[in-house]
This record gives C-alpha cells, sequence and structure tokens, in this order.
C-alpha cells in the first residue's frame, strides 16, 4: 500500500492549494488539492511533509498538526494518507513543477474542481470539528462510491 501525506497550509482562514496542471499523466490532473507526496525509502511521515511542503512549496513547516488517516481504495490501488494542517511556517512561494499554488478562502474551496472524497474530509480540517479522524474512501472508476469513518 502506497504511504503519503498531505497538508494543509493554513493563513487567514485561507488554504495554500495546488491546482494539478504541469505534470504528464497526472491521475490529478485538473483538480485542486493540498501539499504533499509519497514517503521515500526509510522515511517517516514527518520527515516526508517537511520535505514536500519544501520542494513544491518553498516554504518551510515550523508545527503540524496529524489530524486524520485517510485510506483511499480505487479499482486495483490502494494508499493509506496521513492528513495535516499547519499555520506555522516562513519563507517565499516558488513556482511549483506540478501545478499552480494559490492560498483561497475556505468560503471558495469547496466550489472547486477536486476529488469528491476531499469534500468529505475538508469540513472537519476547515470547521476544526475533529481533532483527528479515520476514513475510508471508496473509489470505483474515479467515481467516489463509499465513505466509511471509522474514528
Amino acid at each position: 500500500m502506497d504511504k503519503t501525506v498531505l497538508v494543509y497550509i493554513e493563513k487567514d482562514r485561507h488554504y495554500l492549494m495546488l491546482y494539478r496542471n504541469k505534470k504528464e499523466n497526472d491521475l490529478n490532473e485538473g483538480k485542486w488539492l493540498g501539499i504533499g507526496g509519497h514517503l521515500e525509502k526509510g522515511e517517516t511521515k514527518e520527515e516526508a511533509l517537511i520535505r514536500e511542503v519544501k520542494e513544491e512549496t518553498g516554504l518551510t513547516l515550523f508545527s503540524y498538526r496529524l489530524r486524520g488517516t485517510l485510506i483511499f481504495i480505487n479499482d486495483d490501488y490502494e494508499e493509506i494518507m496521513y492528513l495535516y494542517t499547519s499555520n506555522e511556517f516562513k519563507g517565499e512561494l516558488i513556482e511549483c513543477n506540478e501545478g499552480e499554488l494559490k492560498f483561497i478562502s475556505f468560503d471558495e474551496i469547496m466550489s472547486l474542481p477536486m476529488w469528491e472524497g476531499d469534500k468529505e474530509f475538508l469540513p472537519y480540517l476547515m470547521n476544526d470539528t475533529l481533532d483527528y479522524f479515520e476514513l475510508t474512501l471508496r473509489y470505483k472508476n474515479k467515481d467516489l462510491v463509499s465513505v466509511t469513518r471509522t474514528k
């Protein structure tokens, strides 16, 4: 099972989002996402988080909070994702080779083109309603078919 990290970096009730429009053969093309990627061999999830944020945004995180664990099941692919939020960072945004970076207000986020499963967990983050949660998101042909919350 692939292991990934994803973080939503907050500033003034805006999250830093990445519009995926630059990579070839990108499963996420045309969608807005948080910042993240795969864990490399021997890397902890926290090390991956800090590295991915620096590589994709140029920002350095000072603190972060593990908010949830997501399991994605899509046809023959399975992934476990560690979901974080952060509001303490420094640096200047760089150009990302995967797409366009932009801080987007909480009021606008849910109307963006994104995976349907993201619309299931983002309200927990934006409203800070759960300290920690676990979700299993099942897709069939890229369509969300079920969501199970276990915690």
